[in-house]
């Protein structure tokens, strides 16, 4: 339950930093380099909640 929450955070946190960015700079590779990211740590994150007690099988 701590992973869910304390991840949840860290992912707002840092879309919230990278839109800001991103608005802010406003150019192509840079969104696409951000959006690379943030679907990375996505799956990173759904995948650290399926694995038992955060290790790896």
């Amino acid at each position: 339950m701590t992973n869910l929450i304390t991840g949840l955070i860290g992912l707002a946190l840092m879309m919230t930093f990278l839109g800001i960015l991103v608005v802010w700079i406003k150019a192509i590779p840079l969104i696409v380099i951000v959006v690379g990211v943030v679907i990375l740590a996505v799956v990173d994150f759904v995948h650290s909640l399926r694995t038992p007690n955060g290790t790896l099988r």
